[in-house]
């Protein structure tokens, strides 16, 4: 599913949902030395210079042992904690088919959607019925008015035709929650990708064009007709890109936050939108919107009135139908597979089956699995460790922020305010939501996907107008990422996030825990509350500036010395790093790294610095958290991942943040004039 609503600020892009069945201790465990030293020289490759290339040195050994096999993208530690958890899930879904359980329970949800998604024949047999009344709209349609009627017609199935329409927490007033209009309708996965000059990526707009013509000829139109259609789809989306908002430009929230009545975005914007009319359809109301990016909206109605008919179709078509292909018979999962799997992520095959329907059955009704999953696998014991680490890292950052140099005294009391009142929430919802109305069965796997969008369509418009649920959760217990969110001033750690695989938590020392879960996800996420953007939300989750100007000034001038060092680095030819887009999961990257250490400092481990393996604590932390990012990926998945990401490459989130850190150099030899060593004078100095 297509997603741009106000993406909290996450961890990871490895994009693995996993579960941890036991939690890192918060003392040295008493274990024998030879599994915690085997565990950590397994993955490195001592031939590697740690001061030349410290994820090579940490993480080379397991990368040059495990390829990417041929159904990845990528592969690294997310994947293996996700291999260990599709075992587990699979299991549950197959129970749950043979228990014949009561209608809407639990149960009867998850073993119906296995049972569907996993009859391939049907899916084939069906075909495009269970689509056929939304094309049929769109046969339907004569007018440009008509064209808008189908596009939000389209909207409770997750076809974000346009644009996207949505309701959330409103940034300025954190406990109500708003309308939010912002761009989209974007075919490939971001606006640079229809501009950028690099070759791969000018490879990719002729085969996505190519891609686009053969849907177009699977819905039966000729092989000359759906070649002009593709080409005009393709020029109507580049349109569509050009007036759109840069991804670094998409993360400042002051300016994409323009609140307006409905009816003057319609008069200044989209006069063709009738905005009034069209959300009271959707059952919102609302005296104002929170509108992202006027400016596209001026740009999209120009090209809604320009744009042939014929082509407006043919948009929505291949909108409809790249969004549920993947959900339809072999023969259109295939072509799906073509170029999101092969050309944009350097797939060579597809995933099996039954992994491809776990993932889906995690985005359509994820909560409902994870409630059963942590009733075994995540005990109270394990939530209440983690929540002590999580108060051992912010107690670090309160010790941390009173050390700044640069900060007046007026704004550190308001960090500290701020930084008193993160929530945090561990393992598991306290509240799990209610899915009675979520309607699954046997009949196919397309209307079971069709039937979630629904559900959650209706679940979102239904918050309208309510008080804001600060117990919600935006990722499931298995899910191996974490996030922080401003609106709640809040950081969630799914129980999955903390899982190391192939090991028991009682052999696993401090110094593996506070690098791998307290820096690469606690610290991180915590660090987010004041990254460039974070910020910029006060104690109670609302944007606004609680800054004095001279601090503000001196954050822009020192984050600034990070964007220049990763704008830098050049992961592919011709494609650097973003830094700008990139700057807050690189400051929370740096800063988690900062937390981490401090906190690490006060372990009976550290104090007493024996060596494990041959290495000193200090150097076992660091290797933990580059433990966190040990994944390579295909070309084709790096250079989607510099386009479209806000996180840098693995690689680059720890030879980046470590190169400047003292400690680091300190630890592993690192001399002036090495790859790893950045000098003092040229550290960013931030948090």
């Amino acid at each position: 599913m297509k997603t741009i609503f106000k993406l909290a600020f996450g961890l990871t892009l490895l994009g693995c949902w996993v579960v941890n069945s036991t939690a890192q201790s918060s003392s040295p465990p008493s274990v024998p030395q030879s599994a915690q030293e085997n565990f950590l020289a397994s993955n490195m490759d001592l031939s590697v210079d740690p001061a030349k290339d410290f994820f090579d040195y940490a993480n080379g050994g397991w990368l040059a042992r495990n390829p990417i096999p041929a159904s990845e993208a990528g592969w690294g530690i997310g994947n293996l904690v996700k291999e260990e958890l599709y075992a587990k899930l699979r299991k549950i879904n197959e129970e749950a088919a043979k228990s014949h359980a009561s209608a809407g329970s639990d149960q009867q949800k998850i073993g119906d959607f296995w049972l569907a998604a996993m009859d391939e024949a049907r899916a084939d047999a069906l075909g495009l019925a269970p689509l056929q009344k939304e094309l049929a709209l769109i046969d339907s349609i004569k007018t440009v008015d008509n064209v808008i009627d189908v596009s939000f017609a389209l909207r409770p199935i997750g076809v974000d035709a346009f644009c996207g329409v949505g309701v959330s927490q409103d940034e300025k007033q954190s406990d109500v929650m708003s309308v939010h209009i912002e761009q989209g309708g974007l075919g490939l996965p971001e606006r640079d990708f229809y501009f950028n000059p690099e070759k791969g990526t000018a490879e990719i707009r002729k085969e996505y064009v190519k891609h686009v013509g053969r849907m177009l000829k699977l819905l039966g139109r000729s092989d000359e007709d759906a070649g002009k259609a593709a080409e005009n789809i393709m020029k109507f989306e580049t349109s569509l890109a050009k007036a759109s908002r840069k991804l670094e430009d998409l993360r400042d929230p002051v300016k994409n936050y323009n609140k307006m009545p409905p009816a003057n975005l319609t008069s200044k914007h989209t006069p063709l939108i009738a905005w009034g009319h069209r959300l009271a359809a959707m059952s919102l109301r609302p005296d104002f919107v929170i509108v992202g990016q006027p400016e596209f909206f001026t740009a999209l109605n120009r090209l809604l009135k320009k744009t042939p008919i014929p082509v407006l179709q043919d948009y929505l078509r291949i909108q409809l139908i790249s969004e549920y292909a993947s959900f339809l018979g072999k023969t259109w999962d295939d072509e799906e597979f073509s170029f999101s799997g092969k050309v944009l992520s350097g797939q060579k095959e597809q995933r099996p089956r039954w992994k491809r329907v776990l993932d889906s059955q995690d985005g359509a009704m994820g909560m409902v699995l994870g409630k059963i999953f942590v009733q075994e696998y995540f005990p109270e014991k394990t939530k209440k460790r983690y929540a002590d680490l999580v108060e051992a890292i912010r107690s670090a950052y309160r010790e941390r922020i009173n050390r700044l140099d640069w900060m007046s005294e007026a704004t550190k009391a308001k960090a500290q305010a701020k930084l008193a009142k993160i929530t945090s929430k561990v393992g598991y919802p306290d509240k799990w939501k209610d899915y009675s109305a979520l309607v699954i069965s046997t009949n196919s796997y397309c209307e079971n996907m069709l039937n979630a969008a629904r559900w959650r369509f209706n679940d979102m418009i239904s918050k309208f107008g309510k008080p804001v649920d600060r117990t919600e959760w935006d990722m499931t217990p298995q899910t191996y990422n974490a996030y922080y969110q401003p609106e709640n001033n809040e950081i969630v750690l799914p129980a999955a996030i903390f899982t190391v695989p192939g090991m028991r938590d009682e052999q696993l020392d401090d110094a593996i825990v506070y690098g791998y879960s307290g820096a690469s996800t606690i610290g991180h996420e915590i660090t987010h509350g004041f990254d460039d953007e974070g910020r910029q939300f006060d104690s109670a989750g609302n944007l606004t500036n609680w800054w004095t100007a001279e601090d503000a000034a001196r954050f822009q001038k020192r984050a600034d010395v990070m964007v220049a060092q990763f704008n830098a680095y050049e992961p592919l030819p011709g494609l650097h790093i973003n830094g700008r887009a990139s700057l807050g999961e690189n400051l929370a990257d740096y800063g988690g790294l900062l937390l981490g250490l401090d906190a690490f400092k006060k372990t009976e481990q550290y104090r007493q610095g024996v060596k494990i393996g041959g290495l000193t604590p200090t150097q076992r932390y660091f290797l933990g958290y580059s433990l966190g990012w040990m994944h390579h990926e295909r070309e084709e998945n790096l250079r989607k991942h510099l386009l479209s990401d806000v996180h840098a490459p693995p690689k680059w989130r720890v030879i980046g943040p470590l190169s400047n850190i003292s400690e680091f150099h300190e630890a592993f030899g690192v001399k002036p004039g090495q790859p790893m060593w950045r000098p003092p004078e040229a550290h960013v100095k931030v948090w």
